[in-house]
């Protein structure tokens, strides 16, 4: 852990951790003791400050509340055998985080003021990370716009915050998926790309419908056509088809997932012919109409990888191969699993210790 930032840390009196039960924890719903925050008034970052986690006040102006100027990140720590934190790829979020910022008109956070933001909170609240296997810590880095004026311009002062909280699994099965042909999560020009609020606000009616109609979540398609595969629910994609590792390509309508990215390094190296190209819906119902498609999976932070089970289609669902026997995502996820535990060596440098 690093310590050349001035962070100023206030301890809470008293610690909820004794009366919670982290090792079973519902995804979201239980906070650590403290956070992190941060202000951007005259040009800078400043009063860099951990407090006891707690509610807060703004006005009712506020302009992120009428014109949605946030962005936010997520990633996860856990713990060795050693009893140290790791965190995986932090710098990347980090990164992903700035060209958020560009995008929505606000001031980057600095990748050293991430950084040390994440490791004094984490160090301080260490007890929080649970060591029961599929559970971690998940870490909340966002930021949003705090004037208090309601004309439609960008904000000029801003906070930036981390919190945290013991997670379990997100998904606790294999999901059912329908490929989405009416609405849009997102449209070329536009913010798909950036993690901000606006994004997943735009994909909470067509999941209900999805609900409604005994779906987990949706598969988007492109916003002009509905013509090509984008993402699947809150994740990336991927297919493995005739024995290829096959995912659509990032775009300013698709997020560049740090998972994502994982997962195709790990493939690749492993000899695995992977593509990163365009993928026709069509392409992908023939395909599990001819049996050639023999996995199907969401990648991202929350559940590392989530195996599809079955895919609707214009009122008819498929069926997919059993779990069991996919091979390249249960090889990903094993992997990537090991190397956030520490039970793997860490030959890319994802890994970032915290006391």
């Amino acid at each position: 852990m690093t310590d050349t930032l001035d962070i100023q840390i206030q301890k809470t009196q008293k610690s909820k951790l004794s009366k919670v039960d982290i090792d079973n924890p519902e995804f979201g719903k239980l906070f650590s003791d403290h956070m992190f925050l941060a202000d951007y008034r005259d040009g800078e970052w400043q009063n860099l400050r951990i407090t006891p986690y707690q509610h807060f006040t703004i006005s009712p102006a506020n302009a992120t509340l009428h014109y949605a100027q946030s962005i936010f990140e997520g990633l996860k720590a856990h713990k060795n055998k050693d009893g140290e934190i790791l965190v995986f790829r932090p710098d990347a979020n980090a990164k992903r985080l700035i060209k958020s910022a560009e995008r929505m008109c606000m001031p980057p956070v600095p990748q050293e003021l991430f950084l040390e933001a994440i490791d004094n909170l984490v160090a301080l609240d260490k007890g929080w990370v649970p060591d029961k296997p599929g559970t971690a810590l998940y870490i909340r880095p966002f930021q949003f716009a705090d004037d208090s004026f309601i004309r439609v311009k960008s904000s000029e002062t801003y906070k930036f915050m981390v919190i945290t909280g013991p997670v379990g699994g997100y998904y606790s099965e294999p999901v059912k998926v329908k490929i989405e042909k009416q609405f849009t999560r997102a449209s070329k020009g536009g913010v798909g790309y950036a993690k901000t609020a606006g994004n997943y606000a735009a994909s909470l009616y067509p999941a209900k419908k999805a609900n409604e109609q005994g779906y987990h979540q949706l598969i988007w398609t492109d916003g002009q056509n509905h013509e090509f595969i984008e993402e699947s629910g809150t994740m990336n994609i991927m297919f493995v088809i005739d024995g290829k590792l096959i995912t659509p390509p990032t775009s300013d309508s698709i997020l560049p997932g740090i998972t994502r990215d994982s997962a195709l390094t790990l493939a690749r190296d492993w000899g695995v012919n992977v593509e990163e190209r365009p993928i026709k819906v069509k392409e992908v119902v023939k395909a599990i109409q001819n049996k050639t498609l023999t996995e199907a999976f969401g990648i991202g932070t929350a559940a590392t990888i989530s195996h599809i089970q079955t895919i609707g289609y214009e009122g008819e669902d498929f069926e997919l191969s059993p779990i069991v026997d996919r091979e390249i995502s249960n090889k990903l996820l094993d992997t990537l699993t090991k190397i956030k535990l520490g039970k793997a060596e860490d030959t890319y440098g994802w890994i970032r210790k915290i006391g």
